[in-house]
């Protein structure tokens, strides 16, 4: 992009603070993306690729997105935590479709998606 006016350029800034909020600010829900390399070898990156644009195409201001490295549970990755409270849940044998499926049912709608649910700690 071509930054021809300084409209231009408090648009790019807003953009950046809004992608890093995602990654350091407070909110309701955590997720976090584990991206040990047996996670990146099994699509962790484009996970975490699709739940970021997921969470900045719904403008969802209440997640927190983080990464984290390996979990120990490698045959199941890629894997990602959803932190509510002292509620976790982790989902498991992702992609980025189902990724997204998780944003939209469970961080918007409240909904686990039983499916992909490895573990659940209360």
């Amino acid at each position: 992009m071509k930054i021809t006016s300084i409209e231009d350029l408090k648009r790019i800034k807003e953009e950046a603070q809004k992608r890093a909020f995602l990654r350091e600010g407070k909110a309701e829900y955590k997720v976090t993306v584990h991206m040990g390399t047996c996670g990146i070898a099994a699509g962790a990156r484009q996970v975490m690729a699709a739940i970021l644009d997921e969470v900045a195409k719904r403008n969802l201001t209440n997640v927190l997105v983080t990464q984290a490295g390996c979990i120990g549970l490698c045959d199941r990755e890629p894997i990602v935590s959803v932190e509510k409270g002292t509620e976790r849940v982790l989902y498991g044998d992702l992609t980025p479709e189902k990724a997204r499926q998780i944003v939209a049912s469970h961080l918007v709608n409240g909904q686990i998606v039983g499916e992909w649910v490895v573990h659940t700690e209360r």
